[in-house]
C-alpha cells in the first residue's frame, strides 16, 4: 500500500475532484471516492478520474445487505480494481466472507465497525449497550474471524485494535488537523496522534478539500506526518 494519506474527495462534480486529486497529489496514497459520488458518477467516470489520476482508489461504499447481493455488488465494482473496499461489519459473517471471496485478490476489503458519526449515546438509541469501544472491538473480531483484511474505526481505537489485532488495516478516518472544525465526526485525534497510536491509512477530506489551498493543506499534513 502507498503512504498513509487518503484524500477523501467530497464532491459529486468531476473537473472539481480533478481539481483537488491534482492539488494533493503530491502528498496522498490514494483516493477515496463514496456513495455520493458514486451514485452520481457511476462506474465509468470514476475509471476515467481514477486512471488519470493514477493513485490507488479507496472505494467507500460500506455495502450491508443480504450475501448474495453484497457478492454481487462486489463483483460489479470489480473493475475499477480497488485497493480497498468497505463492508458493514453488521452485515454479520456470511456477509463478510461472501463480500471477501467476490473481491478481486489485490482489493482489500475492511469492515465498517462504528460510523465516527456515532457516540455511545447513538448507540444506546439504536439497541446497542456497552458503548462504542466493546462494539467495535466486537465486529472487528468478526472482521477478522471472516478473513477480511482490516477495519475502519475512529482514532480513539486505533490502539485497542492495534494491540487485539496486530496485522490488521486500521483505516481511520475522523482525523483533524489541530484547530480544524470537527463537523460530523464525534471521535476525532490529529494527524500524527492517529499514526502514533497505531493507524495504517488517515481519510482526510474537509481539512483539505474545504481549505483555500488544498495543495497547501494536503503538504502540512503530510509535514506532519514526517513525509
Amino acid at each position: 500500500m502507498a503512504g498513509p494519506l487518503f484524500l477523501a474527495v467530497d464532491t459529486t462534480e468531476p473537473a472539481r475532484a480533478r481539481a483537488l486529486i491534482a492539488a494533493a497529489r503530491p502528498h496522498l496514497g490514494g483516493v477515496k471516492l463514496g456513495l455520493e459520488w458514486y451514485c452520481r458518477n457511476g462506474l465509468a467516470t470514476t475509471r476515467f478520474v481514477m486512471r488519470e489520476c493514477g493513485l490507488p482508489l479507496f472505494l467507500d461504499l460500506k455495502f450491508h445487505d443480504i450475501p448474495n447481493t453484497v457478492a454481487a455488488a462486489v463483483r460489479a465494482v470489480a473493475p475499477l480494481a480497488p485497493a480497498l473496499l468497505t463492508v458493514h461489519a453488521a452485515g454479520g459473517r456470511a456477509m463478510l466472507a461472501a463480500a471477501r471471496d467476490a473481491a478481486p485478490p489485490a482489493t482489500r476489503v475492511v469492515a465498517v465497525t462504528v460510523l465516527t458519526s456515532l457516540d455511545d449515546s447513538d448507540l444506546a438509541e439504536a439497541g446497542v449497550d456497552g458503548g462504542v469501544a466493546p462494539q467495535v472491538l466486537r465486529l472487528a473480531g468478526l472482521a477478522r474471524a471472516a478473513g477480511l483484511d482490516g477495519v475502519v474505526c475512529s482514532p480513539r481505537e486505533v490502539g485497542p485494535l492495534r494491540a487485539a489485532w496486530p496485522e490488521a488495516l486500521l483505516v481511520v478516518p475522523g482525523v483533524r488537523p489541530a484547530g480544524a472544525a470537527t463537523g460530523d465526526q464525534k471521535r476525532v485525534m490529529t494527524p500524527a496522534a492517529a499514526i502514533a497510536a497505531g493507524a495504517s491509512l488517515l481519510v482526510i477530506g474537509r481539512p483539505i478539500t474545504q481549505a483555500d489551498d488544498p495543495g497547501a493543506a494536503a503538504a502540512a499534513i503530510a509535514a506532519e506526518l514526517g513525509g
